[in-house]
């Protein structure tokens, strides 16, 4: 390690406790970043404090944040969304159609949005691309996280949740549709003057195997008058259909298909 006189050091020591960032202190006394994050642990253990990852969660420090993106992202977790809370691993994810370059950037967009300071990365799979926000706290802006799958507990939104959702619907329609759902071209044949003639019509699906989560879209459905419907398979109804053209025209003016 290069040696730095005692005068940079007590420099550096003295804008670390006015609360500047490792980064912004290195590059400011041109030393390099692991000497300062050095500095900083030796400075902890001299005053005997304990280190605690600083957050901007809202739920502890009670910030404001926007709750458009949130109600957005909230129907992208309850879809496609998943939190990993270890001793020593915790991060949001949400899983993208690696073709579908916006819903990629709306959701990392999102999670910058509601919570800024978290580092959010891509990771590539075959076909996908698992977009990640590194933190403890999305436990606390997401209640519903819990030990199994979504399907095998209750799904319930907090009153603060619920609140606001029902201030912005169609952001929760629309993370829920762009992470369990797709518009689609239907197509029949009818009989015209005598000879069958091909009718085609556009429909959004939303198939979730919840219950609760079900329930939660088809509810706010309700409150926007959106019209729909179960569509039944092998018995199943995880499939909940909208195809009326009013309904679907909405659907296309608030959400429109995944891109």
């Amino acid at each position: 390690m290069e040696e730095h006189s005692p005068s940079i050091r007590a420099h550096a020591v003295a804008l670390m406790r006015q609360g500047i960032p490792n980064r912004v202190v290195a590059a400011r006394l041109n030393v390099p970043r692991g000497t300062v994050g050095w500095w900083r642990s030796e400075d902890r253990k001299l005053r005997n404090e304990t280190y605690e990852q600083p957050t901007d969660c809202p739920q502890c420090t009670g910030r404001e944040f926007d709750k458009v993106a949130y109600a957005y992202l909230l129907g992208l977790y309850l879809g496609d969304g998943h939190i990993i809370s270890k001793p020593k691993q915790h991060h949001l994810s949400v899983f993208c159609n690696a073709t579908q370059t916006g819903l990629i950037k709306a959701a990392e967009d999102a999670m910058r949005k509601v919570m800024p300071l978290p580092r959010v990365s891509q990771r590539y799979k075959p076909g996908c691309i698992e977009v990640k926000s590194y933190t403890k706290h999305w436990t606390c802006m997401f209640p519903q996280h819990g030990p199994g799958k979504k399907h095998e507990r209750p799904i319930m939104l907090h009153p603060w949740q619920q609140e606001i959702v029902d201030a912005y619907p169609w952001e929760f329609i629309r993370g829920l549709i762009h992470s369990d759902g797709c518009r689609i071209t239907n197509w029949t044949t009818r009989i015209v003057a005598g000879e069958p003639k091909r009718y085609e019509y556009p429909r959004y699906f939303f198939t979730n195997i919840s219950d609760d989560i079900r329930q939660l879209y088809t509810d706010t459905l309700d409150k926007l008058d959106i019209e729909w419907t179960h569509c039944t398979r092998n018995g199943n109804p995880y499939n909940i259909s909208v195809a009326k053209k009013a309904s679907v025209a909405l659907l296309d003016t608030h959400v429109g298909p995944k891109h």
